[in-house]
């Protein structure tokens, strides 16, 4: 065909609108849709300063859910919803049930460079093993503090009770969660001799929980939720004290709130995140490496930036200030750790929440 005759085809194909169509044919035969990464996981752990390197480096999509306790993960999993996430981030508390229950997909750490990395302590526990087999990477780790407005308060309070002070009626927040369960445990001295007892309380203790719980409703201003839920209720100053996650203190002090966090006397509550591959997601070998990226040491220094959680790869800690370290008390990480009771695995679960949703109901 001619130059002419050329040109007037493709003149002829642009007018009637063809071109447009051909061009399009062309291009979808050509190309490949993107595949999207589904989260499901705690608040935070899917920013964009460090998500967005995954993204560049997989050229893929990551969509992140959030869950506001273990429970809520759990009813998603067995409700039928476990095929619509990839990767979920399960605490200490229900880890194990998901490891041996067929939820999770086992996991191969040789393809993972940065494992090694990991501290040994977190690697070697128990909670993502079972009939032999990994099932996640242990991610980042933290307590549950108590929270403080430092102006209405001159030095950090020394004990839980202060959540039960009347003259901070209406002023205080808890987290609606099982966690507000342990620390009641805690403060009327369940965990001693033996720390683990909390998790494990017989129905005349819980009723004694239960109890104490009703006296504490009066200084409640609301059961917070989520992250920004509570981080909103010291902003708007509604509140002056909560049980809350570093992850707000990070975030208030970054908003120039005057927070302050203290671990009280009676200690408190901590978790151990893991990342897990779902058995149910249709994408696994891209959701395999998200783990191992995850893990890096680089990813690692970003998420504790966001999060002001304690990350499970400790050569962070080369990264990071005097100050930095201290922050994330990696200058004294075994003297911490000690004053963390790390949640369990809690066999009568079920009447635990019955005992929380009669003081949530109870007028």
């Amino acid at each position: 065909m001619s130059a002419y005759h050329t040109n007037g085809f493709w003149r002829a194909v642009c007018r009637t609108g063809t071109f447009a169509l051909l061009l399009a044919v062309s291009l979808n035969g050509c190309s490949k849709p993107t595949p999207t990464l589904n989260l499901l996981v705690w608040e935070g752990y899917a920013d964009p300063s460090f998500v967005a390197g995954f993204e560049s480096q997989c050229q893929c999509k990551v969509s992140a859910s959030y869950m506001g306790s273990s429970d809520e993960l759990m009813a998603k999993l067995r409700g039928g919803s476990a095929g619509n996430f990839d990767v979920i981030s399960p605490s200490s508390d229900v880890a194990t049930t998901i490891a041996q229950s067929g939820l999770a997909e086992p996991v191969d750490v040789s393809k993972m460079p940065a494992y090694n990395e990991l501290s040994a302590a977190l690697r070697d526990a128990p909670l993502v093993r079972a009939n032999g087999k990994l099932y996640g990477v242990p991610f980042t780790w933290g307590p549950d503090p108590l929270l403080y407005d430092t102006t209405a308060f001159g030095q950090p309070p020394a004990s839980w009770t202060v959540l039960w002070d009347p003259k901070y009626r209406g002023k205080v927040s808890v987290w609606d969660d099982l966690s507000t369960v342990y620390m009641t445990a805690q403060v009327l001295g369940y965990d001693k001799p033996d720390p683990s007892h909390i998790y494990n309380l017989s129905d005349d203790e819980l009723e004694k929980v239960k109890a104490k719980l009703l006296e504490l409703k009066p200084n409640v201003r609301k059961l917070w939720t989520t992250g920004g839920e509570l981080t909103n209720l010291f902003q708007n100053h509604e509140i002056v004290a909560a049980m809350g996650w570093p992850l707000m203190t990070t975030q208030l002090k970054k908003a120039n709130f005057p927070i302050g966090e203290t671990i009280p006397t009676e200690n408190t509550t901590g978790w151990i995140d893991h990342l897990v591959v779902t058995s149910a997601s249709a994408n696994k070998e891209l959701a395999m490496r998200f783990l191992a990226y995850m893990i890096e040491a680089g990813t690692q220094r970003k998420v504790a930036d966001v999060t002001g959680y304690i990350p499970a790869n400790p050569k962070v800690a080369d990264t990071l200030s005097p100050e930095q370290r201290k922050e994330l008390h990696l200058d004294e990480i075994d003297t911490y750790q000690k004053r963390l009771n790390f949640w369990q695995n809690v066999p009568r679960r079920a009447k635990y929440n019955q005992i929380w949703n009669e003081v949530k109901a109870a007028q």
